[in-house]
């Protein structure tokens, strides 16, 4: 595997992470109906469609490009949080990432400003039972494998895995952000719909990137 990303792999993420919601819809209709409005997996899904259709009229020169249409359509087409939460996450990853090709370290500061966008945009931590549950341990896991001199695909790999162990995490915590918050007590035993998209969302960059 090429050791950088360029506009090429950032459109298969998104393409992959398109199919990913496609399939999981259900899943994430069913989380959020649980705590929330019950509209997380269509509205993705609306979103990603939209940007499938962005992506087949441009012809990108820079993985800041790719990532940055992505963000742009998830924000004028998403209603309820989802779509300004990672259209906000993917346009600053498009910011930080204006050359060709990225390097691992690259990517890995662009995951960090998609993090700091999300948390700027909502206000949640580590533990409010949101995005930021999964996100923040995927992050940790890609910058440490970069630091440790891993390639692309494996600190992918172990990001998919922190984020789908960040997921989990968030079963058993009570909801202080979001519609879910309402919900106080009542929130506890259900997994996080937008931790559950974020986990799709890293593991979808690890397939396309690994072997």
């Amino acid at each position: 595997m090429d050791p950088t990303m360029d506009p090429a792999l950032a459109e298969a993420w998104l393409r992959a992470l398109a199919a990913a919601v496609e399939q999981h819809q259900q899943q994430l209709t069913d989380l959020d109906s649980a705590i929330g409005d019950g509209d997380h997996g269509s509205n993705l899904r609306r979103g990603f469609t939209a940007v499938l259709a962005a992506l087949d009229t441009l012809a990108p020169d820079t993985v800041g490009a790719v990532l940055t249409k992505a963000g742009t359509t998830l924000i004028s087409k998403v209603g309820g949080a989802s779509g300004p939460l990672y259209g906000s996450a993917f346009r600053a990853m498009g910011a930080a990432l204006p050359e060709a090709t990225a390097e691992p370290a690259d990517l890995a500061r662009a995951l960090a400003a998609g993090l700091a966008a999300v948390q700027k945009l909502g206000g949640a931590q580590p533990g409010d039972k949101t995005i930021v549950d999964a996100y923040t341990p995927a992050l940790r896991a890609f910058e440490q494998a970069v630091e440790e001199g891993s390639d692309l695909a494996g600190a992918a790999a172990i990001a998919a895995i922190g984020a789908e162990r960040g997921m989990r995490a968030t079963r058993p915590m009570e909801a202080r952000k979001g519609r879910a918050s309402y919900l106080g007590p009542r929130s506890i035993g259900h997994q996080d719909p937008g931790a559950t998209s974020t986990a799709l969302l890293f593991r979808a960059l690890s397939d396309v990137t690994g072997p």
